[in-house]
């Protein structure tokens, strides 16, 4: 007998032995319409379930005790979910892709930074309405330690809002009132590691061995310098190796980012059910979409670098069978800034549903950079495609630094020198290179290497801040252009767009976090700069710099979501036969269109015959300039000019 025989038959026992006792515990809490609704996705999901968990804990002597408990957790759960979620549950299976949609637009935020709290934020759902988002994502909100935090990503606990920016039960109220605006909430679960403060740790700091058990200990360094034998250190400057030691507990604590976040240990099924129980309790305060936070360093093996290991993939799958039977309205993005190979690895249906493009991002500022475009189509030819059923969450920056995660492999089959390209894209946008545009800062430079990530706003870092300065007026044509060329790609190459609220009025640095000893020394509070509302009330004047970006990238956006182009379709990366401008088609049955982007500060050309082998007509519409245009010969694209091209409507109907 096969494995997959043996699993199909192992879990069909199982669930056989365990429906009758979950039918026990939980009777006369549900309708007996509605318990078998339950069954019904049970029925459909245990069995990959079952095959993840008996791989993980399957040797243990007590699996099918943990077994129940996991299962126990998540009808409880489901028992307790609000009506509402579950009618939207319901909603949602008539329509599973709907994250796919061409009208799904991100934005994503501090909450204190864009409205100082939860109520604030509920004051501005209009200025969401009027941009056009439907999907937002807030930064970290739950009670962190005071003073170093990570940004927010040393999670304290799970169930409890920051008390700056409001409460559990205001969180849920917003999530509500999103979602009767047609706005899905997407909140951020660090789910590798816990701060030292949550209430595991500081059982575990008191001697208490089962909690203990919930991380990664060790008695001396000999296991850990083992470890750090194959392993890279993610902030080797501030934090050199991945351990910590503790001298109230007298034991190196596993801690790859910061000493204060505490790797937790899911070789312990009670980790895994305990983090499902606060996974779903989420859920049902009306999160829809859940970012999972470094799912790449959630299992460890001794000999491996500990990072992107298959165990990593299995208990996010076995993570997302339980979310489709308990909560099946929510769905997974992973964060996942590693090889772009390795990204791919976490894009599916039965793993995370949604998936960051960070080479996409990375690869939209190297081809600002180089004014070219042989990387980026080369990189996105091979890697763009992902399962049906799934989409790229494609954004240009985000709260974190931008790292160039792109292949090694790619810049030296086009003949450059990976190491070196990097050494040019930081002193580039760093501002240290003779003609650059950008106004950037290193983060985690490495003195030896020269290599470094960068920090900075979109604005900033296409030109804007340099040019005002210089009040060169041409420059800050060009610094615009460039900001909304990028924009232009992500929101229509397939997939959805995520702006970092701010740069649709072209915010720029924030020096100013310098001066807060919190924050000194980590350079990305660069652009996290609280949100500029006086900037924001220009939005509408045109001629005002503001205004000219905020009102040309709403024209990007309503083209996107009344094109039925980019509705679920393909996107098929072409060879434009200019190195300069990158091109695409984006095709949904009947409906097409070619996308043109001239990532060159000089005019472009595009020979009319090669239009032509790629089906378009010398007559041809410009959908962002709104213009009939004639190409017979060749097709002239400005200095960092965007275009949507399409047949004239009485050609395409006739």
């Amino acid at each position: 007998m096969n494995d997959n025989a043996w699993h199909s038959r192992q879990a069909a026992a199982s669930l056989r032995r365990l429906l009758p006792r979950l039918e026990a515990r939980f009777a006369g809490q549900v309708e007996a319409d509605e318990w078998q609704g339950y069954v019904s996705r049970l029925n459909e999901h245990f069995p990959r379930l079952f095959e993840g968990l008996h791989f993980l804990y399957g040797k243990q002597y007590d699996f099918f005790y943990h077994l129940e408990s996991i299962l126990a957790c998540a009808t409880e759960q489901w028992i307790a979910r609000p009506a509402e979620l579950k009618a939207l549950d319901a909603l949602r299976s008539t329509d599973p892709y709907w994250y796919q949609s061409h009208r799904m637009l991100g934005a994503m935020c501090y909450v204190d930074l864009f409205a100082g709290d939860l109520q604030g934020l509920r004051e501005r759902i209009p200025y969401l309405l009027e941009l056009g988002v439907n999907y937002l994502h807030l930064m970290p909100v739950f009670r962190v330690p005071a003073g170093d935090n990570d940004g927010g990503y040393a999670v304290s606990s799970y169930r409890e809002i920051n008390p700056r920016l409001g409460t559990m039960e205001e969180l849920a109220a917003l999530a509500s009132e999103l979602r009767h605006h047609g706005i899905s909430l997407c909140l951020d679960f660090v789910f590798n590691h816990t701060s030292d403060e949550h209430l595991w740790a500081q059982q575990a700091l008191a001697g208490d061995a089962d909690h203990q058990a919930y991380y990664r200990m060790f008695p001396d360094r000999t296991l850990p310098d083992a470890y750090e034998r194959t392993m890279v250190p993610v902030f080797p400057d501030e934090h050199p190796g991945s351990f910590t030691y503790r001298n109230r507990l007298r034991k190196w604590v596993w801690t790859s980012f910061h000493n204060y976040q505490w790797d937790l240990n899911y070789e312990n099924p009670v980790v895994f059910n305990g983090m499902l129980e606060e996974m779903l309790f989420l859920a049902n305060q009306g999160v829809e979409i859940l970012r999972l936070d470094a799912v790449a360093f959630v299992w460890k093996r001794l000999g491996s670098s500990c990072q992107n290991l298959p165990e990593a993939h299995i208990i996010i799958r076995a993570f997302n069978a339980l979310v489709r039977i308990a909560a099946p309205a929510m769905v997974f993005k992973s964060e996942a800034i590693v090889h772009p190979d390795e990204v791919n690895q976490y894009i599916s249906e039965e793993e995370c549903q949604l998936s960051y493009n960070p080479q996409l991002m990375a690869l939209l500022w190297n081809s600002l950079a180089t004014h070219k475009a042989r990387i980026l189509k080369h990189a996105l030819q091979k890697r763009f495609a992902i399962p049906q059923g799934c989409a790229w969450v494609n954004y240009v920056r985000c709260h974190d630094d931008i790292g160039f995660a792109f292949s090694d492999d790619d810049i030296e089959e086009l003949g450059l020198d990976a190491a070196a390209h990097r050494r040019f894209l930081t002193e580039f946008y760093t501002g240290r290179f003779t003609g650059s545009f950008a106004r950037g800062l290193p983060f985690q430079e490495n003195r030896a290497t020269g290599e470094a990530r960068i920090s900075g706003t979109c604005a900033s870092l296409a030109g804007l801040e340099k040019a005002l300065e210089d009040n060169d007026a041409e420059e800050i044509h060009h610094a615009i252009q460039r900001i909304l060329l990028i924009h232009g790609v992500i929101l229509t190459i397939g997939g959805i767009p995520l702006i970092y609220l701010g740069d649709e009025i072209g915010m720029l640095n924030d020096y100013g976090y310098e001066r807060d000893p919190d924050r000194i020394g980590d350079t990305r509070w660069l652009h996290r700069a609280a949100f500029d509302s006086a900037r924001a009330e220009l939005r509408r004047d045109t001629g005002s710099v503001p205004g000219t970006i905020y009102q040309n990238l709403l024209r990007l956006i309503q083209i996107r979501g009344q094109n039925p182009a980019f509705d679920r379709g393909e996107t098929e990366i072409v060879d434009t036969g200019n190195d300069h401008v990158f091109g695409y088609f984006r095709t949904n049955a009947d409906h097409s269109v070619l996308v043109l982007a001239n990532f060159s500060g000089e005019e472009q050309c595009l020979e009319g015959r090669r239009l032509r082998l790629l089906g378009l007509r010398k007559t041809i519409v410009d959908l962002v300039a709104g213009r009939t245009i004639v190409a017979a010969h060749e097709l002239t694209l400005e200095p960092y000019d965007f275009m949507v091209l399409a047949r004239p409507a009485t050609a395409a109907a006739s």
